[in-house]
């Protein structure tokens, strides 16, 4: 090996090595939020959609306040904080609350399974904000993935879309806008420092919906509710999160929204295990399905 060879080996290895931990962190993030919507129907038996909603946001504050004093962090640039405040506005609040009503008389399983779409729209968001394009096996596998996802969903709703699916659908729109900004940010930023500073932006609305919640709504104290209170707000809220925006920043926004086509098939084995819902017959259909297009845009060029 020449002396070239030697200098030119740690730059080629660098970037693989880049990719293979951020598709770790990124699958790590999906796994995390696959329990997101079990812990939020556990928590869900003891407190309401906006009490749930609310206390999340601010548990999380607190969480994200202590990192950051504990990492000393410098404050946002001026032109970083309009991102924030898009991941703040989609990631913390709409997102959660929008999930969180629909969960009300939707089915943890059917609520994972129409939020298989968001990789696409996570994709298509980042797609036009950064004016990266992604290749045409990229899309057709995302393509694929998607429509798997919508028809099992058409065929567990009988072709009648709800109410809560329309929650839904808003909620993944303005959430794949909060992941592909979030993911753009965390090129300047530590993707814990996106996320701490965007669920801090929202502590006043999320402090006022706390108020509102609790004055409104029952509450019942019990093991599964503080259990999916806390993970929702440690976990769903900001620890996935760190993980997921480092992730992205590894591989992108488009490889890593990917992965997550595979999180309501996870979601669909939590929600059987952790709260006996049935398995719809044709998820392992689904899931063969999702896991081959998962596997090209993996590949596929961007």
């Amino acid at each position: 090996m020449t002396e070239q060879d030697s200098a030119i080996r740690p730059a080629a290895v660098a970037p693989q090595q880049d990719r293979t931990s951020g598709t770790a962190l990124a699958a790590l993030g999906v796994a995390s939020f696959s329990l997101s919507f079990p812990a939020t129907a556990w928590s869900l038996t003891g407190f309401g959609p906006w009490s749930s909603t609310g206390l999340r946001g601010v548990l999380a504050a607190v969480l994200a306040g202590l990192y950051l004093l504990a990492s000393d962090a410098p404050l946002p640039t001026r032109r970083q904080w309009p991102g924030l405040l898009v991941v703040s506005a989609g990631c913390v609040l709409g997102f959660p609350l929008l999930t969180t009503l629909a969960l009300r008389t939707s089915s943890t399983a059917h609520s994972a399974v129409v939020i298989g779409v968001l990789p696409l729209a996570t994709a298509v968001v980042s797609a036009v904000r950064t004016g990266r394009r992604p290749s045409r096996a990229f899309w057709a596998a995302a393509l694929a993935g998607a429509s798997a996802v919508l028809v099992f969903t058409l065929l567990q709703s009988h072709g009648r879309p709800t109410v809560a699916d329309l929650y839904l659908f808003v909620g993944l729109v303005v959430c794949a806008a909060g992941y592909a900004e979030g993911g753009r940010l965390s090129r300047d930023l530590p993707g814990a420092q996106v996320i701490a500073w965007a669920v801090l932006a929202a502590l006043p609305v999320m402090a006022l919906t706390s108020a509102f919640g609790l004055s409104t709504e029952p509450v019942r104290f019990g093991a599964k509710a503080v259990a999916g209170l806390l993970y929702i707000a440690g976990v769903s809220q900001f620890g996935g999160f760190v993980l997921w925006y480092r992730g992205m920043a590894g591989i992108g926004v488009p490889r890593a929204s990917q992965l997550q086509l595979a999180q309501p098939l996870l979601t669909l084995v939590w929600s059987v295990l952790l709260l006996g819902e049935d398995l719809p017959a044709a998820a392992p259909v689904t899931a063969v399905v999702v896991l081959v297009c998962i596997a090209v845009t993996q590949r596929a060029r961007t």
